[in-house]
């Protein structure tokens, strides 16, 4: 691992991006938190992007817009996805790479099947492509969200990524129990689980009698260990998962090339 080398006495500069949208509660969180040890840009979707991955923005102009907070400069919405928000912040916006991108505090976890899904781990992929450390930081619930620990811990971390540094071409996925500091049990270093989304589709009718419809699902538990991390929130553990740009199945390369498909 490469430790990121700031200067010394140099404060490092770190880029806060999200998938909820730029007046989400989780990035305002962990903007507030990431200025405790740093300098920070905010750049994230003008309105919630969840569920994009790695989706960006073709043939379609993108906008960039300065936002306010109590009348004070916070950062840059973008009308598009949240790697658009990255690759934007890296090309025009910031005059060179930060030090640490840092991406949420997203609603509902990125655990198991969810990861191939999420802006939030999105835009993180999209830092470690563009070469710089990357984080990624969700709160397991959709309501009655409290974002006091998941900030402390993310800043808790960003100080150790920035001193240690991390593998190449990895992101860490950090999955933070909707619990209070004194009932978290610890930290759980994970890997991608096996759970996924039990799907449901809703069918209704608009007021001409045209069918549309909802997306839905449950995600169903299908690990039960703590290697695994959806199992390890559940128990009230920080669930942290190594996730590497490479899709390779590394395991399965031997038998295919048994196949010899070229004679």
């Amino acid at each position: 691992m490469e430790a990121q080398n700031t200067g010394s006495g140099k404060k490092p500069h770190i880029l806060v991006c999200n998938d909820d949208g730029i007046d989400a509660e989780g990035l305002h969180v962990l903007a507030a938190s990431m200025r405790k040890i740093g300098t920070v840009t905010v750049v994230a979707p003008s309105e919630p992007r969840s569920g994009m991955a790695h989706a960006m923005t073709l043939g379609v102009p993108i906008r960039i817009n300065k936002q306010t907070k109590n009348n004070r400069f916070f950062g840059y919405s973008v009308s598009g996805t949240p790697v658009d928000c990255i690759k934007v912040a890296l090309n025009h916006i910031l005059p060179e790479k930060p030090d640490l991108i840092v991406s949420g505090i997203n609603y509902g976890s990125n655990t198991a099947t969810n990861t191939l899904y999420s802006g939030t781990l999105g835009a993180a992929l999209e830092g470690v492509i563009q070469y710089v450390p990357s984080l990624a930081f969700s709160l397991a619930t959709y309501k009655d969200a409290d974002f006091t620990y998941a900030g402390k811990f993310a800043r808790k971390l960003a100080r150790k990524v920035l001193r240690e540094g991390l593998p190449p071409d990895t992101i860490l996925s950090v999955n933070i129990p909707n619990l209070p500091e004194s009932a978290v049990r610890g930290v759980a270093i994970t890997a991608q689980g096996k759970s996924r989304w039990a799907e449901n589709t809703i069918e209704r009718e608009d007021m001409y009698g045209n069918p549309y419809y909802w997306l839905s699902g449950e995600l169903q538990l299908l690990d039960n260990e703590m290697l695994y991390d959806e199992y390890a929130v559940k128990q009230h553990y920080v669930a942290i998962t190594p996730v590497s740009i490479d899709m390779t199945n590394h395991s399965a390369l031997k038998a295919l090339r048994r196949w010899k498909l070229n004679r």
